[in-house]
């Protein structure tokens, strides 16, 4: 995928009405802290488009990127915050949930997973959840230059058993460093796009 042009066209916070966008959609879900920003920034091939940020918990609003004006990224707010409320995390649970439900465009849900920890009750949780919307996750293993080339398959591992997921799941290992994953990522995109052309 070339990126020619990307422009962040909308930003949903709680009230907000979920945009009804003329082209697809594939959303970006994780934990705070995941890499999340990182990742969508080097999928739009931009420095700091999406915000990133060392405090967790940032994202607070679902940020629609329209991209190449034929797909749209759709970051996601992250969850299991620890300092969020009890009533903030609740409300951002209720909002990406409306959206999961209520897009007519969304194509595919991204899980991001920090490659170097098990995947954590909330994120099995989140897993869970978007399988039940309808949707097969597919799995991003971010912070892929933080661990040894031995232990990926070991980690890979761990990230299958730990979410519970099929074996015919996809699990992409991607850097923000160095970028590897990401021309994987770009293929599976295109190929939304090309089959809402069809």
């Amino acid at each position: 995928m070339i990126i020619k042009d990307v422009s962040l066209e909308t930003v949903c916070g709680i009230t907000s009405k979920i945009p009804d966008n003329p082209h697809p959609e594939v959303a970006f879900a994780g934990k705070s802290n995941v890499g999340k920003s990182s990742l969508i920034n080097a999928l739009m091939n931009r420095k700091a488009l999406a915000r990133t940020s060392s405090q967790p918990g940032k994202t607070q609003t679902i940020n629609f990127y329209h991209i190449n004006s034929a797909i749209y990224y759709v970051d996601l707010p992250g969850y299991g915050y620890a300092k969020a409320s009890a009533a903030e995390k609740e409300k951002w649970g209720t909002m990406v949930e409306h959206y999961l439900h209520t897009s007519r465009k969304l194509k595919a849900v991204f899980l991001l997973i920090d490659i170097r920890h098990a995947p954590s009750a909330n994120d099995k949780i989140m897993y869970d959840w978007i399988a039940h919307q309808g949707f097969s996750p597919i799995i991003i293993a971010t912070k892929l230059d933080k661990i040894k080339r031995s232990q990926l398959q070991k980690n890979l591992k761990i990230i299958r058993e730990g979410l519970g997921i099929k074996q015919e799941t996809l699990i992409i290992p991607f850097s923000a460093e160095t970028k590897q994953g990401r021309e994987e990522i770009w293929e599976l995109i295109d190929s939304f796009i090309e089959e809402a052309a069809d």
